[in-house]
Formats: structure tokens, C-alpha cells, sequence
């Protein structure tokens, strides 16, 4: 039975609700629906040095793991992963091809720890979050299928990539005032680190011919992450994979829209990520720990990891995978002076944050040298090769092209951490790690033939030697260390 308005019985009841309005509080603030990140970091906050690393650190974590919802901003209906405008709502919140594709950045980074590796559950379809309308297809002929890959050991990784940049440059320059100076053509190496990236010819009008540049693009900035090697900084990564993966727009990158308003992607959510909550998450990613190795006391088992090291060299696969760079300052420091438009560069900012790679950071660290310098033992030499030729070529299945890089090219994988993150190739679809050294063709070919030339035991010996190179529980005080996590010497020293 309906209430007629005009009732007494009607007035008494709406006298009744009035008054347990007034008799209950209000609800606290953050009560029911709201936002996953209640409190966003000021960039001047964290230049003032009034937030201790520990906090940036714990701050940065926060994010990485938020599981993000529409209060924060999640989704981007009115544009692309790529920052293009699109009609708005005519994409949907979540997609698993064109993205946005995951809650969280841990949502995918999780194997074996938070900021580690992914399944093969996890991958993503790079490039297809640029395409409008969206595709719902996984077919090469849309995008570039991709693994997940562990961030440890990160900070250490992008500090020797400015280090290795720095040199390149330098010797470009170099060459260029040589060239002025003697009016003639001059040929330079391009060396850093011990690693060829091919060589470069200065003309005295100053031009530089960079056509037989080996590995990296033209602009001799080594781009260390990604497979394809195409990003610069953990700070550029992160304004990327924020806005392609949870359709959340970081400040620095986005800014206003076209229309003038800060709601960048017309989700009814302004300023979603701010400059300091991407310093943060930087920070918290090149802070996490080095990976190690583990060395069990089985005796049988630890000298077929000696032997197998031994072997891994012997047979050509440190060429690309060099076991060991030193770094000469192990100090990191954000932002990257290489950063491209679009991410905070050093010039935006008063104060770089900064800390010790070797003192500072989740445990296990880098090991320091006596002359003050790093140790960074990645297996990689941050090159782009391709591992394709006539016979071999599960490598070269890609069909889209990344930042100007040929689709068989990719830089040489971290190997620091191969024994904890399975699966193997850029796909994620090799289970063993023998699976991944068969189809290593192209520039690979020599020491993959000679990797299977070997004898049974030979080649037992090395993959268990690369099983040993894992990703250690955080807090672990040593590099190296047996089966119960205790510490013990390196095998190899």
C-alpha cells in the first residue's frame, strides 16, 4: 500500500528519519568505497629530505602493490594507453589484449617475491594499448606478446646503463672536436665497459655518421629495460606502465588534456598520480635487492655449478651475457639525466634523491670494491642482439615494431635472476631453461652450437650453475649463499 504525502501518518514518519539523522553521526571520512591511495607524496616533500629513504621506500611499495579502483582513477575511457583521445566509454574498464589489464603492478610482478617475474598467465600485448577501437585479438598482427620480468636488482642496472651512456657520449664528442680540429673524417669504437656497440664516424661539419651503430639507437643512449631495450629510466617504465596497464595518469607525463582540464583521460579523476608518487615508486624499485646466487652443501651438486660456470664461459655465452661489470659510482640518483620529455629530468628539480646501491636498500646489496666501486654481476652487457637465422627463428615471431627496433632484436636478458623466474623467451613459452639456450640462433649461433656439442654432463653442468643464479628472499645479508640461506663464499672466486 502506498503512503499518501498528505497524511499525518506520512509527516510522523519523515519526523522519525529526521531524527535519526540527527541523532547518528556521519559517517567518518574513508568509510565505505574510496579511494586505494588516500595520501599522494609532494615532490617538494621529498626534495626537503624530510622523508627518510625507509619511508620513500615504504611509500613506493605502497603503490607498486595498490590494487587500484575507480576513486584513484583506474581506467582511461576517454584515451589510449598511449595518451591519444579516443571517444570516451568506448572502451571498457578492463580489457586483457588492448588494457587496461591489471589492479596492480604486483598483480603481474609477483614470482618469486612482490617486483619479481611473472607467469606465463601474466603476459601482456604490447603496442595493442595504443590501437582505437580496441582489439580484442592476440594475434602478432596487433601486438607483441611479452612476459613478465623481475625488477630486482633494477637501480643497479639503470645506474650502469648512464654510466655505459656517458662514455659513448663522450667518445662522440670527442670524435666530433677531432674531426673540426683536423678538417678529416674520424672513426671512433664505441666502447663502454668492454662491450662494442660498433663505432661511429665524426665529419668536420660536425654531422656524425652513426650507420654502423651496433645494439642501441643512433643517440648512443642505452635503454636498459624493456626487452627490446627501448626504456630509458625505471622512472620512464613507470609513467608508462602506470597509464597502459591501470589507465593511471601520472602528472609529469600527462598534465592537462587538450580541453585545459587536469582529468587527462575523462574518468572523472584529476592528478591521479603526482610527481612524487612516481619518485616513490621509482625509488622503491631500485631499492629492491640484488639477486644472488644459492649454493647448496651437497657437494656433488656445488662443483657441477663450479664446473658448469666455467663451462657457460668456455663455450662463448659470456660474450653477451658478461658475467661482470664494476660500476664506478654506486650511487643512485633520480631523475635520470637521460630521461626523455614527458619524465622528470634533473633540470626540474632542486635536489636529486640519492643513495648507496651498497649501503642502502633492501638486503642482499651490491658488494662494494676496496677502490669504492660495484660489483654488478647481471649477465648481460645491456646490447641488443638478434637470435634469429634460417633455422632458428621462434625469436623472430614478432610483427609490430617498437621504438624503431628490428622485430628479431632484443637486449640481452639478465641472467642474475634466471633460476627463480621461469618461464623463459620473451613469451614466456619455454618451461626449461635448455628450451631457451636451443633456440638461441642468429648472433647466438656459435655458442649455442657449442653448448650443444657438449657432452651430457657439460651441459647438465651448466644449466645447474644457472639454476644457482636466483632472486633472494629480501633481508638475506649475503650474496651468496647455501640451501637454508646461510651464508657461504662464491663458487667462482
Amino acid at each position: 500500500m502506498l503512503l499518501d504525502r498528505r497524511t499525518p501518518l506520512y509527516f510522523s514518519l519523515c519526523a522519525f528519519v529526521f531524527m535519526l539523522v540527527a541523532t547518528f553521526p556521519a559517517l567518518a571520512e574513508g568509510v565505505g568505497d574510496g579511494p586505494t591511495i588516500e595520501h599522494h607524496l609532494g615532490q617538494q616533500e621529498i626534495e626537503s629530505g624530510t622523508i627518510p629513504l625507509s619511508q620513500l621506500v615504504n611509500d613506493g611499495r605502497r603503490l607498486f602493490a595498490a590494487k587500484f579502483n575507480r576513486f584513484d582513477g583506474q581506467g582511461r575511457p576517454g584515451t589510449t594507453g598511449g595518451g591519444a583521445p579516443r571517444v570516451s566509454g568506448s572502451a571498457p574498464p578492463f580489457i586483457r589484449t588492448s588494457a587496461p589489464d591489471a589492479n596492480s603492478c604486483a598483480g603481474c610482478h609477483n614470482d618469486p617475491v612482490v617486483g619479481g617475474a611473472g607467469d606465463i598467465v601474466a603476459n601482456v600485448f604490447v603496442l595493442a594499448q595504443t590501437l582505437d577501437p580496441v582489439t580484442e585479438s592476440v594475434s602478432p598482427d596487433f601486438s607483441n606478446e611479452r612476459n613478465t620480468l623481475g625488477m630486482q636488482g633494477s637501480g643497479a642496472i639503470e645506474m650502469l646503463a648512464r654510466e655505459m651512456t656517458a662514455t659513448l657520449i663522450t667518445t662522440r664528442e670527442a670524435a666530433i672536436q677531432q674531426a673540426k680540429a683536423t678538417a678529416m673524417n674520424v672513426t671512433r669504437e664505441l666502447l663502454a665497459k668492454g662491450v662494442s656497440f660498433g663505432s661511429i664516424t665524426a665529419k668536420p661539419d660536425g654531422n656524425v655518421d652513426t650507420t654502423q651503430v651496433q645494439g642501441i639507437n643512433a643517440d648512443l643512449i642505452i635503454r636498459p629495460f624493456h626487452q627490446k631495450g627501448v626504456v630509458v629510466s625505471l622512472r620512464e617504465f613507470s609513467n608508462n606502465a602506470f597509464n597502459h596497464h591501470h589507465g593511471m595518469q601520472s602528472v609529469e607525463r600527462f598534465g592537462q588534456s587538450m580541453t585545459g582540464s587536469h582529468d587527462f583521460d575523462q574518468d572523472g579523476v584529476s592528478d591521479e598520480l603526482t610527481v612524487g608518487d612516481i619518485t616513490a615508486a621509482t625509488i622503491y624499485q631500485a631499492a629492491l635487492n640484488i639477486p644472488g646466487q644459492r649454493i647448496p652443501n651437497d657437494g656433488p651438486r656445488a662443483r657441477a655449478i663450479v664446473r658448469g660456470e666455467r663451462s657457460f664461459a668456455r663455450i662463448g655465452c659470456g660474450s653477451c651475457h658478461v658475467a661482470e661489470m664494476t660500476l664506478d659510482n654506486p650511487v643512485f640518483s633520480e631523475p635520470n639525466p637521460y630521461n626523455p620529455p614527458g619524465n622528470l629530468r634533473p633540470a626540474d628539480v632542486g635536489h636529486s634523491v640519492t643513495f648507496d646501491l651498497t649501503s642502502e636498500g633492501e638486503l642482499p646489496r651490491l658488494e662494494r670494491s676496496h677502490d669504492g666501486k660495484a660489483y654488478v654481476r647481471a649477465y648481460t652487457d645491456l646490447k641488443r642482439h638478434n637470435l634469429c637465422d634460417s633455422e632458428l627463428t621462434h625469436f623472430c615471431n614478432e610483427k609490430v615494431v617498437q621504438g624503431g627496433v628490428p622485430t628479431g632484436d632484443f637486449i640481452t636478458r639478465k641472467l642474475w635472476d634466471v633460476g627463480s623466474t621461469a618461464p623463459y623467451g620473451h613469451r614466456g613459452d619455454l618451461t626449461t631453461i635448455t628450451d631457451a639456450i636451443y633456440y638461441h640462433g642468429g648472433e647466438a649461433r656459435t655458442s649455442r652450437d657449442a653448448f650443444f656439442a657438449s657432452s651430457d654432463e657439460e651441459r647438465s653442468e651448466v644449466i645447474e650453475f644457472l639454476k644457482s643464479l636466483q632472486i633472494l628472499p629480501a633481508g638475506t645479508p649475503s650474496l651468496v649463499v647455501d640451501e637454508n640461506g646461510n651464508r657461504r663464499r662464491a663458487a667462482r672466486r
